[in-house]
């Protein structure tokens, strides 16, 4: 269980760069790493694995996905595409609602299968950390049906799952009051004492979750031991930014609609806040000011939001191109956010980084330079991906 890891010809921690580069790893855990000269006697005669004079960078962190669901919305998609808005169709009874009524009727297993097979897409791509949100079920049992499953998915595959409790929508068959008693009275300790999440998120806006419904939400969670988080600031205003982070939420994520005010009391409390490329530009929502958002002191993450309505997106590599391109990130503050922060964002510092200490979770890329895959669009230059040390995917 002792392997050096050798002929690498850059690696990014994502923070440092190190040229011709060696890693010592034991028990999928990182013992030493650095330039390849200063190598030192105790790890010279561990066994070999070249990598063939390839780049490395960590293993991906997708700090925000939907990846338990059934049915599709294809029509919803094309309906868009003609002129309809997400909210018309969500008001009309649409959208979500959808989803739920499929998820629903889905078996476990059924769910576990489509899980899998979107999971194995991602690890193809690099992603080795994914946090996997209920939600589409609503109805206690439902809701925990899907938990059940990121559980076997953590269980069975090859990545690293972290499950969250969302509190999506009121369902439409019960009483509002009612429903929120159930939630925070039942639901929540229910998943804290099956330990089925790690984490509550609130979708907080128009249709969903009022600023003191969240609260309530919110105290509920901690009270069972169970971090926040924050669906905040999509498609109004809502405050929820500042609830989070004055609640020491891990995160709060999507915030297009946010303001100076938002991005300062993400600073102060250190909340990361997390951009959702894909529902941005599917939704033709504005784009966050990504710079302003980090000279402001915001610690950003980036994660693809894969759902089957808004975002039905399989490619964290896009999200963090669409990042640099469109929101004025450098290519390294971008990796940074996929990577390093996007652990922060699960309350797992240690994961994204490739440093003493840090499980062995990373990527090889298919060249010398670390870097390519955000210079290459639409083409996967991933070779090999490695979770706790051990190889996860390889092309071929």
């Amino acid at each position: 269980m002792r392997f050096l890891f050798k002929d690498i010809s850059e690696v990014y921690t994502p923070l440092q760069r190190i040229g011709e580069a060696a890693m010592a790893v034991e028990e999928g855990i990182i013992r030493w790493i650095g330039a390849a000269d200063d190598l030192p006697e105790t790890y010279r005669n561990w066994p070999g694995i070249s990598l063939g004079n390839r780049g490395i960078l960590p293993g991906l962190i997708d700090c925000h996905t939907h990846l338990v669901w059934g049915g599709n919305r294809l029509d919803e998609y094309t309906r868009r595409a003609r002129g309809e808005s997400y909210e018309e169709i969500l008001e009309a009874g649409g959208g979500i609602y959808n989803t739920v009524m499929a998820t629903r009727a889905a078996s476990e297993d059924q769910l576990f299968s489509l899980a899998l097979e979107r999971a194995h897409h991602f690890l193809q791509e690099g992603v080795t950390t994914l946090e996997v949100k209920s939600g589409y079920g609503l109805e206690p049992e439902a809701e925990l049906k899907m938990l059940r499953v990121v559980k076997r998915l953590d269980q069975h595959f090859r990545q690293r799952f972290f499950p969250t409790l969302l509190a999506h929508v009121v369902p439409r068959e019960w009483d509002r009051v009612d429903y929120l008693r159930m939630f925070c009275n039942e639901l929540i300790p229910t998943v804290a004492r099956e330990n089925l999440a790690t984490a509550v998120d609130v979708f907080c806006d128009r249709g969903a979750f009022s600023i003191a419904e969240t609260r309530k939400i919110f105290e509920a969670a901690l009270d069972s031991g169970l971090a926040i988080k924050a669906h905040a600031e999509q498609l109004t205003h809502s405050g929820a930014t500042r609830l989070v982070a004055e609640m020491k939420g891990l995160s709060a994520d999507h915030l297009e609609q946010t303001t100076a005010d938002d991005w300062r009391a993400l600073a102060l409390h250190g909340t990361v806040g997390t951009i959702l490329p894909g529902a941005t530009v599917i939704l033709r929502k504005a784009f966050p000011d990504l710079g302003a958002m980090r000279d402001a002191g915001v610690a950003l993450a980036v994660a693809t939001d894969h759902n089957p309505g808004s975002s039905h997106l399989y490619s964290l590599m896009l999200c963090l191109q669409l990042a640099s391109a469109l929101g004025g990130l450098s290519v390294e503050e971008a990796l940074a956010s996929g990577t390093a922060t996007a652990g922060r964002a699960l309350g797992r510092p240690e994961l994204g980084n490739l440093k003493v200490a840090s499980p062995a979770d990373f990527v090889v890329v298919d060249g010398p330079d670390a870097l390519s895959p955000f210079y290459h669009w639409g083409k996967n230059c991933i070779k090999q991906v490695y979770v706790g040390g051990d190889l996860a995917w390889r092309v071929g």
